[in-house]
């Protein structure tokens, strides 16, 4: 197992919680005895800190060597260092499928999809802006949009998803992130202006551990989508008091694509629609998750298309966005060129 350190430039700065990001850094991490690559890009917030993914994606070398990739898999904490996990992961599912001459998707499941629906991101813009970009977005073939609410008021956010609904007509579906911007309050008095607009669901409109006021919510005309709350509530919390209605999952914050898939599998056997989304990610975690989505047959808009927020990538995009779709690479493994591999800003 080789560790080597990567930095992705973004095209512009992404702001967070914890402050603006210019580069996601982390690690490719490669399997020395046959091909098989995984990424592990931490991100403030999400996951573990740069520092602490080098440091246990280091210490797990010496346990490949010394017990085997599955051992230390298994001792890698999905709650403690998800990125270093997902690193791991995924090169060894990228080098099971590549073995077994089978894309990713196909070892996952023997009758994928060909292809994932995705959703644009329109921002967090005033309402002419917002709308015209939405329309850009139906007009190059996206289904679904997402506006990002929750910096403004509830009757200035309103106005933005009214105008984005008169730009695109009834049929596009939209849904907004608020990214625990609201109180219950709040989130009710944004639901009532919301479900006249046929909004599909509100992502994380509470603080990420308030899952009873997440249950509140529910059943109000629009549904509820979880995302930042995995990072502080297990599963079986969530769904012990019916805190959501779609759950939004991304493999590098929950420790892998494999965990990924079955945190998916054990929401929809409780009725709960799982959408997959990345962490601004390279053309390795990002196509990963296609392939998971494909896997399962998904047909909600996940929020995979992120390619362009990176100014450059470790290499060509197999699954490029075509009509609002990401098709799955049916090349072995993962499906990307590893000859064609580079180091941006070589």
């Amino acid at each position: 197992m080789e560790v080597d350190p990567v930095s992705l430039p973004l095209a512009s700065p992404l702001s967070t919680a914890t402050g603006t990001i210019e580069r996601r850094e982390g690690f490719l991490v490669r399997l020395e005895d046959s091909p098989g690559i995984g990424e592990a890009m931490p991100l403030p917030g999400w996951t573990e800190s740069l520092e602490d993914c080098r440091e246990v994606l280091e210490t797990t070398k010496s346990v490949v060597r010394k017990r085997g990739l599955d051992t230390a898999l298994d001792e890698l904490d999905p709650s403690e260092t998800p990125a270093a996990r997902h690193g791991l992961d995924l090169a060894i599912v990228d080098r099971h499928a590549r073995e077994a001459g089978q894309s990713l998707a196909a070892s996952l499941d023997p009758s994928p999809s060909q292809s994932v629906p995705v959703n644009a991101t329109v921002g967090d813009g005033p309402p002419e802006e917002t709308a015209e970009r939405a329309s850009a977005a139906i007009d190059a073939g996206f289904e679904t949009v997402k506006l990002k609410v929750g910096a403004r008021s509830i009757g200035e956010d309103v106005s933005r998803v009214r105008a984005v609904r008169d730009a695109i007509g009834p049929k596009p579906q939209v849904r907004v992130d608020a990214n625990a911007a609201w109180t219950v309050a709040d989130a009710r008095r944004a639901i009532d202006g919301l479900a006249p607009l046929d909004v599909s669901y509100i992502e994380q409109p509470l603080a990420a551990d308030d899952l009873d006021g997440h249950a509140a919510l529910r059943d109000r005309g629009v549904e509820i989508a979880l995302d930042e709350s995995l990072r502080k509530r297990t599963l079986d919390e969530i769904l012990a008091v019916e805190a959501a209605d779609v759950l939004v999952l991304k493999p590098m914050a929950v420790g892998g694509i494999r965990r990924a898939r079955t945190l998916a599998l054990e929401a929809r056997q409780q009725h709960l629609d799982p959408v997959f989304s990345t962490t601004i990610d390279g053309v390795f975690a990002r196509t990963a998750c296609v392939h998971l989505a494909a896997s399962l047959g998904i047909e909600r808009a996940c929020g995979l298309a992120t390619a362009d927020r990176l100014a450059d990538d470790f290499a060509p995009d197999p699954a490029p966005v075509l009509d609002g779709r990401m098709p799955v690479p049916d090349s072995p493994g993962i499906g990307v060129d590893l000859d064609r591999l580079q180091t941006p800003g070589e």
